[in-house]
């Protein structure tokens, strides 16, 4: 059951929906149900959403909210991004906390993927 006034859903466009779910179902094992030729849904990923199609991305570069992934094995994970068809955009850097990168999906939206600090 959803939480009263918590965050719930969240939705993104894609300029290119098969290439879109093709990506997260190679890098990540999504599954996507469709709701006609414009809309599919993911879930179980921590948190629920979809992908609509529309001509625009989703990009800090133009104040988007930045989802980000965490990842036991962040160069593995890196490896699966890459090799799923993503774009590194920011290529591994420490932060406070620890390391991460950023990659665009083949329809351009902006994702991030984080590691605890290598001991």
């Amino acid at each position: 059951m959803p939480a009263h006034e918590k965050i719930n859903y969240v939705e993104y466009p894609a300029r290119d929906l098969a290439a879109t779910q093709a990506f997260f179902q190679a890098a990540f094992g999504w599954t996507f149900e469709q709701y006609g030729p414009d809309y599919a849904a993911f879930s179980g990923q921590g948190l629920d959403g979809g992908f609509y199609r529309a001509d625009m991305a989703s990009t800090t570069a133009q104040g988007s909210a930045l989802i980000v992934f965490y990842s036991e094995q962040l160069e593995d994970t890196l490896a699966k991004v890459t090799a799923a068809g993503g774009q590194i955009v920011k290529p591994v850097f420490a932060f406070p906390g620890g390391r991460r990168f950023h990659f665009t999906e083949p329809s351009g939206n902006e994702f991030a993927v984080w590691a605890q600090p290598q001991a």
